[in-house]
């Protein structure tokens, strides 16, 4: 008989047996998700025997009797009880303790009890983030409150999520984003996307001054601080995980077919000029509307030309841990094939389809080379090879909306005048330079490989024998960043129609660039670069910590670090010099009878971009704690309110990374001695040139380090040992933003541009957590969690003109990435409407159905003095998310939802530096027309004030391509971001099978979106005209042995 015990008291559970005989009983300990439980501890209740499970979680008492009583126990688990009857086998599934959940938190150079904690420290679980991707970042929307996160890309590769810890406070050049900690090493946010959410022991997002101050100059945008796995004492145990997964984009954006593009082309012709000539004929339309000839009368669906409905992708991670009373491992490999959706054309022997292969390697060791000494030895390695178009994959998808529809084919067949030719004999018009975006996107490709070496040694050492609580820690690290892009291409050669016979159809086509083209691959210098990084990081570490009276517990911990990091390839003599960073910081902490708590903080940092006299920079921050559930006086409640627990800190830290990364010395002047722009001309007839001397930064030994002061109050909640509730309220000031100074008087002749510490900007918010967990004696458990994120930033100061009558031009008391633009109303009604109406001087006429703005300040015209903050910000000010797992025996269902709110972007995006709706503007330069505009845009037969488009033109009307509020768009929605239905194999089947556990899992990411916009998905904002973000459907496999 086998039965599966689960606990409906927090405390122990209880399952009696009828008909006692003494017995063997063997039994097997494991957690929810079926993994084996070693070293769980199982005593018989009232006495001193007792055992542990082995790595299998088997355990085996001989000769038990009637009213024996199993407890079973671990570390961060709810303990069990069982009385035994006639039961000869007993399967353990143990339930986490939700007041052991997290209990140890990873904080800044070290560890701290989530009970004693005082600064405001997130925690993800590495299971969370498991998501069908090879990008870690991806993962990050919604699972934790704190984080600001979203995607804007699906290409592989490309696909970094941006995310920022509580906003963006900083509107200057320098770094926004979070420092980025992996066990204990800074690096990029690509070593992050990378990471293996398998090798992943700890995911800790540090948020407030408290937190992050012991990282002084890089800790101003938060921390967010990964550690990987270690070995365990124990047999050696693999596991092995393989995916394969189906991606396709979530949407699609649609265009008009061919035919109804020529009618509109037409019309458009017609709407603005009566007296027009028709540039597509009728035969033209109604022969592409039969279907006559796919080559004389072309009907291009690019879209479908270019790129695949989906792709296949590839997943694999294996590793290895174990180890003795001496050495314990932890190996990791890891393999990630990630196809793009191009299409590759046959004539070509290369791959021009996105192609991303990622290799990872990792090694950690642990070794006892004295009771009181540890070394910790960790080697990883990252490989990227990529491959793709020379563009890009966005850029291609770009082009699809920009490329004639009816003018040309992608290419055309080879016809017997043509046999003797091996090329592809591209699409084209001599007269008229539309863009053939199959041409771009096969003519060549890119090579981009990446490659990350990192060696680290660690050694801790227990100072007991001097004093009993001191410690030592040492740690050095050393890794190397290489990479090399390259582009190979050949010059495409292009035709055009020259003739065709409108009886029989037979045609003939020219070449247009004879002499241009070239058969052959050349090598792009111009588009080559290299980067080779060498980066060496030294860290020491004394920590103290003792208790003394049985209440007062007090720890004190000292760190100095030192940075180098050089630039083989930097380009110029300054960016070539190493670059270096020292510090010191500090922590103190002290609690009283596990009921008030207090820490101090601080981070003490040189830069050498500063003046000698603003070189050094001291950050101190400092917090208080009190848990109210752990006075007495609320013991009579403690069942209910199990855990209330307040904390605030207040605290300065510091960022160095201003201006742009040219900006090494802003002490120093910057002057180019041989600038041919500033030269001078002289001699016989002016032939003698010689270059002149250019100051191309001035120096300002008064620039120093942007501040940051943060302030955080927070309230912990548990409510009877299953909720928990965790609500923080920040607030922050950020001080000295480098800033261009604008009100310089040109009769000083200044050639470059005088910067100083002059912007202000302050954020606030809140980010609260709520997490559920109950298990059911039927075998049922269930896990739910949500959390919310609200975080506003805005101007106090800025280096802007004095408005004195026109107050709403001043960004000051705006969000940071606030949009501006005109007020439009509607649409004219008619002509008489525009004669009559302020003027709107953009240099094109206005008729009935073109944009109506608003005189915001009554002078009878519309300029850019009537532009106004109009939206929500392009950041996102709010982004939630929720979900819940729950378990029958060897089943379990996830699923997870992601939302965004309070955020907008325009209609058209950026793309090559243009914003908004000019990059889809029907017909201009030969682009397509979106589906949804023509569908509804204005015209004499659909006079909608509120149409999608304006009256239509084939040339660009200015009036109607304002950033306006026609064209900003609301970015909230709402996702279900990841499901996932998983079963474990029993045990018996697992071992016919060789493993010890098997656990078989469907899942999927981005499967359904609700959003009021639907051109594409929304979540790519203004980038929507880009690489489409992924659906993803995924088949998984995890087994151990």
């Amino acid at each position: 008989m086998s039965i599966t015990c689960f606990s409906p008291n927090p405390a122990s559970a209880a399952v009696e047996i009828n008909n006692l005989f003494a017995q063997d009983v063997k039994g097997s300990v494991k957690d929810k998700d079926g993994n084996p439980v070693e070293g769980a501890t199982v005593t018989i209740k009232g006495t001193q025997v007792g055992t542990q499970t082995d790595r299998l979680g088997n355990f085996m008492f001989p000769n038990l009797e009637k009213g024996s009583i199993l407890v079973i126990s671990f570390t961060g688990y709810l303990s069990q009880e069982i009385v035994l009857a006639n039961q000869t086998s007993i399967d353990v599934v143990l339930i986490e303790d939700p007041e052991a959940l997290e209990e140890v938190v990873v904080v800044a150079f070290g560890t701290q009890k989530k009970t004693d904690m005082v600064g405001s420290v997130t925690q993800i679980k590495p299971s969370n983030l498991r998501v069908p991707s090879s990008n870690l970042t991806t993962a990050l929307a919604g699972q934790a409150a704190g984080i600001i996160a979203y995607q804007r890309s699906g290409e592989p590769g490309m696909d970094n999520a941006d995310f920022f810890i509580r906003g963006v406070t900083s509107f200057g050049t320098g770094k926004v984003d979070p420092l980025i900690l992996i066990d204990g090493v800074e690096l990029s946010v690509t070593e992050l996307a990378r990471l293996r959410p398998d090798d992943i022991e700890s995911f800790s997002i540090m948020k407030d001054a408290t937190s992050t101050a012991l990282y002084g100059a890089r800790g101003a945008n938060g921390v967010i601080f990964v550690t990987t796995k270690q070995g365990k004492e124990g047999k050696a145990n693999i596991s092995l995980r393989a995916e394969a997964s189906v991606s396709a984009p979530t949407r699609n954006v649609e265009l008009a077919d061919a035919v109804t593009y020529m009618e509109l082309y037409n019309n458009a012709l017609v709407s603005r000029d009566a007296f027009a000539e028709p540039l597509y004929t009728q035969e033209k339309i109604e022969s592409t509307r039969e279907g006559l000839s796919p080559v004389i009368f072309p009907a291009v669906d690019w879209r479908s030309t270019l790129f695949k409905d989906q792709t296949l992708n590839h997943r694999y991670n294996l590793n290895v841990t174990g180890g003795g009373k001496v050495a314990r491992y932890y190996v990791a490999g890891s393999y990630a094939q990630d196809n793009g959706m191009l299409r590759v054309d046959g004539k070509n022997n290369f791959n021009n389809n996105v192609d991303l292969k990622s290799y990872t390697l990792r090694a950690n060791v642990n070794i006892d080379l004295t009771k009181s000494t540890e070394l910790i030895v960790r080697l990883n390695g990252n490989f990227d090879n990529y491959t793709g178009p020379i563009e890009g994959g966005g850029a291609m998808y770009n082009k699809v909306v920009r490329a004639n529809p009816v003018d040309f084919v992608p290419f055309y067949p080879v016809d017997d005048l043509h046999s003797h030719i091996e090329h592809i004999m591209f699409g084209g018009l001599k007269e008229r330079a539309f863009l053939n975006p199959y041409a771009d996107m096969v003519k060549g490709y890119k090579d981009y490989d990446r490659s990350l070496m990192l060696a680290q040694m660690e050694i801790k050492q227990d100072l007991g024998f001097l004093t009993k609580g001191l410690r030592f820690r040492s740690m050095f690290n050393t890794n190397r960043i290489s990479r090399y892009d390259i582009v190979r291409a050949y010059k495409p050669f292009f035709y055009e129609l020259a003739y065709y016979d409108r009886r029989t159809l037979d045609y003939v086509v020219s070449i247009t660039n004879e002499n241009a083209g070239e058969e052959f691959l050349s090598f792009a210098l111009d588009q080559e670069l290299r980067e080779q990084n060498s980066v060496f990081y030294m860290e020491n570490a004394l920590d103290y910590s003792t208790t003394f009276g049985g209440k007062h517990n007090i720890s004190a911990l000292l760190v100095n670090i030192l940075r180098s990091s050089t630039n083989a390839v930097a380009g110029s003599l300054q960016l070539s010099l190493p670059s270096r960073n020292f510090g010191l910081s500090g922590r103190t902490t002290y609690s009283y009878d596990n009921r008030y708590y207090a820490e101090v903080n601080f981070g003490y940092n040189g830069s050498e971009r500063f003046h000698s006299s603003h070189r050094y920079g001291f950050f101190p921050s400092f917090g208080l704690a009190w848990s109210i559930s752990n006075e007495k006086f609320w013991e009579p409640i403690k069942d209910k309110i199990s855990n209330l627990r307040i904390r605030g800190t207040y605290g300065l830290v510091g960022n160095d990374a201003i201006g742009s990364a040219t900006d090494r010395f802003f002490y120093l002047s910057n002057v180019e001695m041989n600038d041919a722009g500033k030269g001078f001309t002289f001699g016989k007839e002016y032939g003698t040139t010689r270059p002149g001397i250019n100051v191309t930064r001035y120096s300002n030994p008064d620039i120093t380090w942007e501040t940051s002061y943060k302030s955080n109050l927070a309230i912990e909640l548990g409510l009877f040992n299953k909720v928990n509730i965790q609500a923080d309220f920040f607030k922050e000031e950020r001080k000295d933003i480098l800033m261009n100074r604008s009100a310089i008087p040109t009769t000083m002749g200044l050639s470059a541009p005088v910067r100083a510490n002059v912007g202000r900007a302050s954020g606030a918010g809140m980010d609260i957590s709520i997490d559920y967990s109950q298990s059911f004696s039927n075998g049922f458990w269930m896990q739910l969690r949500g959390n919310y994120t609200y975080a506003r930033s805005k101007y106090l100061a800025f280096e802007e003109p004095i408005y004195q009558n026109e107050w709403w031009k001043s960004r000051i008391g705006y969000s940071i990435s606030q949009p501006w633009g005109y007020i439009a109303e509607r649409l004219f009604v008619d002509d008489s409407e525009v004669s009559n109406s302020p003027t709107q001087g953009f240099g094109s006429k206005n008729v009935a159905g073109d944009i109506k703005y608003k005189d915001v300040n009554g002078d009878g015209t519309i300029t850019s003095l009537d532009q106004v903050p109009i939206g929500y910000p392009t950041t996102p000010e709010i982004i939630y998310g929720g979900g819940f797992s729950i378990g029958y025996k060897n089943f379990d269902v996830s699923a997870f939802i992601q939302g965004s709110a309070r955020s907008s972007f325009w209609t058209g995006g950026s793309v090559n530096g243009v914003t908004g709706p000019v990059n889809v503007e029907p017909f201009v330069g030969g682009k397509q027309i979106m589906k949804a505009f023509a569908e509804s845009h204005f015209s004499a037969e659909n006079q909608d004030l509120y149409a999608l488009w304006p009256r239509l033109s084939t040339q660009n009307h200015a009036n109607n391509t304002q950033l306006s509020t026609w064209w900003l768009n609301n970015g909230a929605f709402l996702r279900l971001k990841q499901a996932e239905i998983g079963y474990t194999m029993p045990d018996k089947l697992a071992k016919k099978l060789h493993t010890d556990k098997m656990r078989v899992y469907f899942s999927g990411t981005n499967l359904f979106l609700i959003s009021g916009f639907k051109l594409w998905d929304i979540e790519m904002g203004g980038n929507g005209l880009g690489y489409p973000v992924q659906r993803v459907v995924n088949f998984g496999v995890n087994l151990s042995f």
